[in-house]
């Protein structure tokens, strides 16, 4: 659950203490704003909606006699505009706004992937919410909040007014028309677009509408080439964790310092006479919200205020991974500006802290300047980068092109620890399928090494993922797996980023119950600007991360993805050479 306020401040607003007052409203302006927004699915209406929810509530406070059940009372307020607004709707049917004149900050959809940062099945999930309808859209606004944790299910009930078995039957329901909605923006999304599917859709008019989505799908599960669209669907509840509160943007206040009262569109003032935070009804609101999650925070007249609404630690699904294959050629150097001149801390050495390594001048001095307790380079032996002494280089098996003889017996010879092969879930990298490795892992057990499985580019901890069909069937044959590998890469670059990882690194620990690998890691975003964090961003992070792998005595090891600085990998690696390190490379110098 969000860190909303308390009982305590419940009855104190209700006795008309300011401070209070505007806690409480600071405090739960997101969650109404959330499920106004979904509800709505970004309508014009949306900020009047939340304006009157939140008088409303001002006004009544003084009749609340259970201050418990503020939350729920809340909700049920809320729902009960959200409903009024679609009667009026119907009765006064508006004609829709043309897409290119339409204000884009008015789209709650639009406003969840930017400022959530969506991707993958989360991106595709919040897009398929336009094609519900209302009655589900409604519904989904309180159920996305449940499946986050900032519901309950007895909320949701008094805020539906549905009965406890009726709300479960329409939540089905609801649910199984999303994964339709998934399902037919996955195969508008298909590139080249299916032939039969752009004939089928050219008199439609490009918005989402019951009569579209059943078209759509019905030929999605016809056709030999759109079928795919209904597969290897996440379930949504683990793509919606974290993903709950979207707070109204800062210039929803941004008169609030300067001394003005008014919302988008309205003047508060001349309907109540509260403060001017009252007035208002929102406070100066900054975002830091990732996607998968993360933290949304409140700053009161520029002062951090402790009701900061933060969301779980999420289940994160991870871009893919541009690690390198074991022959790949050095990356291009290119000229950059060296950092400021700044004393590097004292190496935190471990057993845990490692490094992934391509050929760069000063591999090996760097390799000893940064502390790794071990390394690897996607390759089964050492040979084109030789470590220090007493920095252990751990083989890897990386593909189906490296299970020979000869490769195995190299693999053998370098240690104990016998990596398996690397993101066979993605099509640019070792691409096998689950079956072609469980028909491969005997060979590697037969090393009498220990195996550390597969290191999967995403899901690892999500059921019926690449990862979990492995593990289900190396039970099944009674093959050996000894540690968990997995690579995480994170697109937010703010402070929530650290729990998005550790919190994936917990879940699928959780799922699994083996030791943890994570062979690499660090925060790029694939598919959007910018590409990389900044070096703050990047120390924040390291800092963060490696504190708490180091706490987490299950984690075995960790390697950030990469040493070198050079070249293509200059925004996001460890050393220029063999004694230079980036701000990046001070802080993971230091960890440990």
């Amino acid at each position: 659950m969000a860190n909303q306020p308390d009982t305590a401040t419940v009855v104190a607003a209700r006795a008309g203490d300011p401070v209070a007052v505007d806690r409480l409203v600071a405090g739960y302006l997101p969650l109404v704003y959330t499920i106004v927004g979904r509800a709505l699915e970004g309508h014009a209406d949306v900020d009047d909606v939340v304006q009157e929810t939140m008088l409303r509530v001002l006004r009544n406070l003084g009749e609340l006699r259970e201050p418990e059940a503020f939350r729920s009372w809340l909700v049920a307020i809320t729902m009960r505009q959200v409903r009024d607004r679609f009667r009026d709707r119907q009765a006064a049917p508006a004609a829709p706004l043309d897409a290119d004149l339409r204000d884009p900050g008015a789209d709650f959809t639009d406003l969840a992937i930017t400022r959530l940062e969506l991707s993958g099945q989360r991106r595709e999930t919040a897009e398929a919410t336009r094609w519900l309808d209302d009655e589900n859209r409604e519904l989904l606004s309180l159920w996305w909040l449940e499946a986050s944790g900032e519901l309950t299910r007895d909320e949701i009930v008094e805020g539906s007014g549905l009965g406890r078995q009726h709300a479960a039957v329409r939540i089905q329901r609801m649910k199984a028309q999303l994964e339709t909605a998934r399902a037919v923006v996955r195969a508008l999304h298909r590139g080249p677009l299916c032939p039969e599917l752009a004939v089928l859709i050219e008199p439609w008019d490009q918005r989402p509408s019951a009569l579209w989505r059943k078209r759509i799908a019905r030929h999605t599960r016809d056709c030999r080439l759109c079928a795919p669209a209904w597969h290897d669907l996440v379930a949504a509840e683990r793509l919606l964790a974290g993903m709950a509160l979207i707070v109204p943007a800062p210039t929803f206040a941004a008169g609030l310092r300067t001394g003005a009262t008014a919302w988008p569109g309205k003047v508060v003032a001349a309907k109540t006479g509260l403060s001017v935070m009252q007035k208002v009804l929102v406070t100066a609101l900054t975002v830091g919200v990732a996607g998968g999650g993360g933290v949304a925070a409140l700053e009161l007249n520029g002062q951090n205020d402790p009701a900061a609404v933060a969301a779980p630690p999420p289940i994160v699904t991870t871009p893919p991974s541009s690690a390198p294959a074991p022959a790949s050629a050095s990356p291009t150097p290119r000229r950059t500006s060296p950092s400021p001149a700044a004393a590097v801390p004292t190496a935190g050495k471990t057993a845990k802290k490692g490094v992934g390594v391509w050929r760069f001048t000063g591999a090996k001095a760097a390799l000893e300047d940064v502390g790794a307790g071990w390394y690897y380079d996607w390759a089964a032996q050492n040979n084109e980068i030789p470590g220090p002494a007493g920095v252990e280089f751990v083989p890897m098996i990386w593909g189906r092109q490296n299970l020979t003889g000869a490769t195995l017996k190299q693999a053998k010879a370098e240690g104990d620890v016998l990596l398996g092969f690397n993101e066979p879930d993605m099509a640019g990298q070792a691409n096998m399928s689950v079956e072609e490795a469980l028909a491969a892992w005997p060979r590697l057990e037969a090393t009498g090494m220990r195996l550390v499985s597969p290191a999967v580019a995403f899901g690892g901890d999500t059921a019926g993922g690449w990862l979990d069909r492995f593990m289900t069937g190396a039970r099944s044959k009674g093959l050996r797996v000894d540690a968990i590998a997995l690579h995480w890469y994170g697109s937010d670059f703010s402070a929530a980023s650290v729990g998005q990882f550790l919190g994936y690194v917990d879940a699928v620990h959780k799922r699994y119950g083996k030791p943890i690998w994570i062979t690499e890691f660090g925060l790029m975003n694939f598919s959007g600007s910018p590409r990389y964090p900044s070096d703050a961003q990047k120390v924040t992070f390291i800092k963060g991360a490696t504190a708490g792998l180091q706490k987490r005595r299950y984690v075995e090891r960790y390697a950030w993805f990469g040493l070198p600085a050079v070249g293509d990998s200059v925004d996001f690696g460890l050393y220029r050479d063999g004694d230079s390190p980036t701000e990046a490379g001070r802080a993971y110098r230091a960890a440990g």
